[in-house]
């Protein structure tokens, strides 16, 4: 039976990686055998394109070609790790996915949304999230928590973009939030951590309860 696939999406600092753990212990608790992965990334090449995109060494090139390097990672990602977990049975979190690229690429990169359109299509050939969080706070606050993460390290190709940037991107996921509400869910992520996970599992067994009923009735159609 196909698993369920959730992606986790946000701003810098707010709180991805932190939820998708605590999202995984809840599913685990129950039963659930759970795949965690994340873009770009989640095979070697995938990884490998992550180093290059994160570091700026592709900004130069402009972010047309930042959006096919990820969409390469991407499909890469899809085709080797997401898809085989999926039609396993697996519950597949992932952090970030498509609406990074609609986001980062597609609207403070200023690219053609059919080019956008295309190379998403080229990218996931059909495989959308049954379930995207989108983890909402202002941007000031992510970019702050980002920094207070970071420590002396250097800030990546993304963390060091402006203010007026970030703010921008908060709009433009709510802005997908809002038409496709179907998929996607908001959710405040400047609560207290146990508040937003107790939230995010809530919604979570939703999907799955509804996408059991769905099996249900096919099998039931079967016999």
């Amino acid at each position: 039976m196909q698993g369920l696939f959730i992606t986790f999406e946000g701003g810098e600092g707010a709180g991805k990686s932190t939820q998708i753990a605590r999202l995984s212990e809840h599913l685990r608790a129950n039963g659930i055998d759970v795949l965690v992965t994340r873009e770009p990334g989640g095979t070697p090449g995938a990884e490998a394109a992550r180093h290059v995109i994160l570091s700026g060494a592709a900004e130069s090139l402009g972010p047309a070609m930042e959006a096919i390097l990820f969409a390469a990672a991407r499909n890469d990602h899809v085709e080797q790790v997401i898809r085989p977990a999926l039609k396993s049975g697996r519950t597949v979190l992932c952090d970030r996915y498509i609406d990074s690229s609609r986001v980062y690429q597609g609207v403070t990169g200023n690219l053609d949304p059919l080019l956008m359109n295309a190379i998403e299509r080229t990218a996931i050939n059909g495989l959308m999230p049954d379930l995207t969080i989108i983890l909402d706070l202002p941007a000031e606050v992510g970019l702050q928590r980002a920094n207070a993460r970071r420590g002396t390290d250097v800030a990546d190709r993304f963390e060091k973009e402006t203010l007026e940037l970030h703010t921008r991107r908060r709009d433009a996921y709510l802005a997908i939030a809002k038409a496709e509400r179907k998929r996607c869910r908001v959710v405040d992520a400047e609560r207290p951590v146990d508040e937003i996970a107790a939230e995010i599992a809530k919604f979570v067994d939703g999907v799955r309860v509804a996408s059991d009923l769905r099996s249900s009735e096919i099998v039931e159609g079967i016999k």
